[in-house]
């Protein structure tokens, strides 16, 4: 089973330290393909609900190479963004065992961007342009569930509804061969805007926690939501 308790206590990052983190994903040389830092949340969180506890060296190589995991080159150090990246790991295991409510790392798009008419989505209904700040969140924690395929092989019934709210998010090109998701999709509201679409993540984790990572005593209570407040503006 995945670990039951946080190896440490992790102190959160700053906004200065989550900058830093991008700062060094940037640096990692190409060929390799690393995460951005909203990405990398998202790919925790996938990892974080497998079934089983994804060793440390298997998930951490595709932070910095995202679809195949290539090693380093010798001449990068990644000591301080393998320690950002660690204590945000530590930190989000501790919200999921404890089922705390935690602020996803998705940030408002430039005004640019979110001034656009809303766009229907592939049938899935009609959300606000602010809401696509989302898509690179879930698209870590899809390709964590790829990689990782532990939690995708549990109940599907169980699994349908908690995974629908968080690939409402993506085209459903990208969801082939899923019928049962695709239908659960197409049923739901979409978000009123970024708040709601944040906050829809944090639940959906949750609440596949509660299917891959359940709890061995008496069931826990979610912690009262945090404030309506938006994410920042990056």
């Amino acid at each position: 089973m995945a670990s039951s308790s946080p190896r440490s206590p992790a102190r959160p990052l700053d906004e200065r330290e989550i900058d830093e983190l991008q700062a060094l994903l940037d640096r990692v040389p190409a060929p390799l393909e690393p995460l951005d830092v909203t990405m990398l949340d998202g790919y925790l969180c996938g990892v974080l609900l497998q079934p089983r506890r994804v060793p440390e060296a298997q998930w951490l190589a595709h932070v910095t190479d995202t679809e195949r995991g290539r090693p380093l080159p010798p001449k990068f150090d990644p000591t301080r963004l393998h320690e950002l990246v660690h204590r945000r790991y530590v930190e989000l295991n501790a919200a999921i065992i404890a089922r705390q409510w935690f602020d996803p790392w998705v940030f408002e798009l430039d005004a640019e961007d979110a001034d656009d008419e809303p766009a229907e989505d592939d049938g899935f209904g009609e959300a606000p342009p602010e809401v696509d700040a989302v898509y690179p969140w879930v698209a870590g924690f899809a390709a964590a569930v790829d990689l990782f395929p532990g939690l995708m092989q549990l109940d599907a019934r169980q699994l349908t509804e908690p995974l629908a709210l968080v690939f409402q998010h993506l085209e459903a090109d990208d969801l082939e061969d899923a019928d049962d998701l695709l239908a659960e999709i197409e049923t739901m509201e979409p978000p009123s805007d970024l708040t709601e679409a944040v906050e829809t993540l944090v639940r959906a984790t949750l609440l596949l926690a509660d299917i891959s990572r359940p709890v061995q005593t008496a069931p826990a209570r979610l912690a009262p939501r945090p404030p309506n407040r938006r994410p920042p503006r990056r």
